[in-house]
């Protein structure tokens, strides 16, 4: 189980504090309006913001003592956070071994990853000669090798064309019936992981306002924020 308690940060003007609870297994997708805080509740989460205060526990154990590497956590990021002068499979290296002193079953491991991600042939390509798309996959394939408890992914669709969103979203939820991964999404639309995710939780104003099902999405019983946030402003929402 991942529990947030009051775990709150000051960044300039802007004031943060988050409470959640994700069960383990659970598959949650962060959405909300631009700059309310999903990145920066990630961010907390992966130990790349030290919060003023408050706690983080993960199955019981505080990580907040935990520099990044240390932590049960694999993070992608909107930027894929690829070295330039590495090759692809290289750049998935770095999830076992950040001095790339790898042996037999890590090297199998990587081109199995690569391979997974549909990247097979591309393992000596460089992030320059790769695509968007295709370098998003190529960080998807180091989460994949880092075999982390709980993943957090930082808009993981963005430069996707529409059929390699849906891909992906697949691909992602059999990394997660098959490791059982604690994850948290950061979504710019909610209704694409309908089929997938577990629960959404809505943030807001640097805080968690609301969870709320993909059911309740489908049928638009949602907080009177959420539905703003949609574009559905008339909607009567959830009482």
């Amino acid at each position: 189980m991942l529990e947030l308690d009051r775990l709150a940060i000051q960044l300039g003007n802007a004031a943060f504090d988050f409470s959640l609870v994700a069960e383990p297994g659970a598959w949650l997708a962060v959405v909300g309006p631009s700059g309310a805080g999903k990145t920066t509740l990630l961010n907390l989460i992966g130990g790349f913001l030290t919060p003023d205060s408050g706690r983080l526990k993960f199955e019981g154990r505080d990580l907040l003592p935990l520099v990044p590497a240390a932590r049960p956590v694999t993070s992608l990021f909107q930027d894929h956070n690829l070295f330039a002068h590495m090759t692809a499979a290289d750049n998935v290296g770095l999830g076992l071994d950040p001095g790339l002193r790898l042996n037999g079953s890590q090297k199998t491991a990587v081109a199995g990853a690569l391979a997974r991600v549909g990247l097979a042939d591309r393992a000596d390509a460089r992030p320059g000669d790769l695509s968007g798309g295709e370098q998003q996959r190529v960080a998807l394939a180091r989460a994949l090798v880092r075999r982390r408890a709980v993943l957090l992914l930082d808009e993981p669709l963005g430069q996707l064309d529409p059929s390699l969103r849906r891909q992906t979203l697949e691909l992602i939820a059999e990394i997660h019936r098959e490791h059982r991964l604690t994850i948290l999404m950061v979504l710019h639309t909610p209704i694409e992981a309908v089929e997938f995710v577990d629960q959404y939780i809505f943030v807001a104003s640097g805080a968690v306002a609301a969870r709320f099902t993909p059911a309740e999405l489908n049928s638009r019983r949602l907080p009177h924020a959420v539905l703003s946030y949609l574009g559905d402003p008339g909607n009567k929402g959830a009482q």
